[in-house]
């Protein structure tokens, strides 16, 4: 599948702040994947698993200062690693909110 397909099969819900037609799927992976998480369908985490590929994705993802819990436990449990290896689980524990001390 090339960059364009994709772009184009993407869900216009996970970038409403871009332009899709400006940004590059291998340019930034960084960006395009945790939004998929964190907004996107199942058919778009399918779209990003077919054109990255799982080790990609948890490369990227576990060098994300910030993903939501729901993403990191979905992550954790296609790819069997643990939650301990992700950045975002450590920046997390290490920054607690005041709401929930």
């Amino acid at each position: 599948m090339s960059s364009k397909e994709c772009k184009e099969k993407l869900s216009p819900i996970c970038f409403w702040d871009v332009d899709k037609e400006q940004f590059e799927m291998d340019a930034f992976p960084a960006h395009i994947i945790p939004r998929v998480l964190e907004y996107g369908t199942l058919d778009d985490w399918r779209l990003i698993r077919s054109y990255y590929g799982m080790d990609k994705i948890v490369e990227v993802c576990q060098h994300v200062r910030t993903l939501d819990p729901v993403s990191l436990a979905f992550v954790c449990a296609m790819s069997d690693t643990k939650k301990e290896d992700y950045r975002c689980y450590h920046f997390r524990q290490s920054s607690p909110t005041l709401w929930n001390s």
